[in-house]
């Protein structure tokens, strides 16, 4: 109970800061709509000096807690930071750009450990008949929720989005991008342990399941992978020169049959063998990725990174976003 309040404390700060502290920027705390396709809450940020005048792009990013807990209000208070905070990539862009912002409030429990929900691994793929049941389809109810709410406020929305994540977040954007390509106008993510979903069935004869691979996307998505559409698709992928956070070794992130086949086909290090392979893949299957390593850098992302991931989505603008976009900066 003590947790719950204060969690509700926090959450209620965070909401009169974005209201009356930052230029009365708002922050909606939108509920779960089990019938319109969404079972969680989710966060709308539209930031102050937005205009109802012009066409926006909605930038989602995903939460991720950084913990496992089976308090709801433990996630949806970080989330809530995740959408208010300029320290975040999300938040940072959609200040800048005037753009508003998406924030889901997905669980990650602890009696559950191994449903990694923040990083959309195999684990939360399978799940069926419960409330986690095919998150990348709420993902899209909200985001179209999101839409419809911005619209009764007046305001005109593109049909693709912006996404951006890191580590455990990140991964959940790369995989995303790859079951929902055409939701894409670009995608940013980091920190994900050297390693992305590879746009292949195989890999030197072995079969890459889901998320390692696509080769199992009909039976887990119902559609198959989109080779053309994904490699179309804008994406930037970054990491930290002295990033040695590697998920691949821990059971919350991947089984052992998961394991085995990333160090044998992959590489053990994470970087650069890892991370090189993957870009090696990625460019021969010419993916429309771009890959930046930091160098000086941790698992973290630093000023530099975010300014880097604006001036990625400014660039994928169409043209009649840019010009009054760059006048804002």
């Amino acid at each position: 109970m003590i947790s719950r309040f204060i969690s509700a404390v926090s959450l209620a700060v965070l909401m009169q800061a974005c209201i009356s502290g930052s230029h009365k920027d708002k922050l909606i705390l939108a509920d779960a709509i089990p019938s319109a396709g969404f079972n969680y809450p989710y966060f709308l940020f539209i930031p102050h000096g937005i205009s109802d005048e012009d066409e926006m792009i909605l930038i989602v990013e995903p939460n991720n807690s950084g913990f496992a807990d089976d308090d709801f209000e433990k996630h949806k208070e970080k989330a809530g930071r995740i959408a208010s905070r300029d320290f975040y990539p999300g938040n940072y862009a959609a200040r800048k750009l005037k753009f508003p912002l998406l924030v889901p409030v997905f669980p990650r429990p602890l009696t559950e450990w191994k449903i990694y929900t923040h990083a959309f691994d195999r684990d939360v793929a399978l799940q069926k008949d419960n409330s986690l049941e095919r998150i990348d389809l709420q993902l899209l109810a909200m985001i179209g929720d999101a839409a419809r709410r911005l619209g009764e406020m007046g305001f005109k929305i593109d049909e693709k989005i912006f996404m951006t994540g890191f580590s455990a977040s990140g991964s959940f954007v790369n995989r995303f991008t790859a079951i929902h390509p055409e939701k894409i106008m670009a995608a940013a993510a980091g920190g994900t342990n050297g390693l992305l979903i590879l746009p292949v069935d195989s890999l030197k004869g072995e079969p890459l399941p889901f998320p390692l691979g696509t080769v199992d996307f009909l039976s887990l998505f119902g559609r198959k992978f989109d080779l053309s559409l994904f490699s179309r698709t804008p994406q930037y992928y970054y990491i930290g020169e002295l990033d040695d956070n590697d998920a691949v070794l821990f059971e919350d992130a991947y089984d052992q049959s998961e394991r085995q086949l990333v160090l044998e086909l992959l590489g053990e290090k994470m970087q650069p063998a890892r991370w090189n392979e993957c870009i090696n893949i990625y460019r021969g299957k010419n993916v429309k990725a771009q890959f930046r390593t930091y160098s000086g850098t941790g698992h973290e992302f630093t000023d530099e990174i975010k300014t880097d991931i604006l001036n990625f989505f400014m660039e994928q603008m169409p043209g009649n976003y840019k010009e009054k976009r760059e006048n804002n900066r």
